[in-house]
């Protein structure tokens, strides 16, 4: 499954390394691609994934989910 979210705040390759480090730790998720200039970020996991999870991941990764 493949799954976009935006993420605001994020100004350099440091806060996209801290997103996809925090997300990619969710259970089932097998990648995780950020487009820093779109804030987008692009999840695959092998099962759905919880938005409340996602959005707590980046959260702590010091991020806000928008969408």
């Amino acid at each position: 499954m493949q799954t976009t979210y935006t993420v605001s705040g994020m100004t350099c390759n440091h806060c996209v390394n801290s997103v996809q480090t925090e997300v990619s730790q969710l259970p089932g998720v097998t990648e995780v691609r950020v487009d820093l200039a779109s804030g987008a970020v692009t999840v695959t996991s092998d099962t759905p994934l919880d938005e409340a999870a996602v959005r707590a991941a980046v959260d702590e990764a010091g991020y806000e989910l928008i969408s």
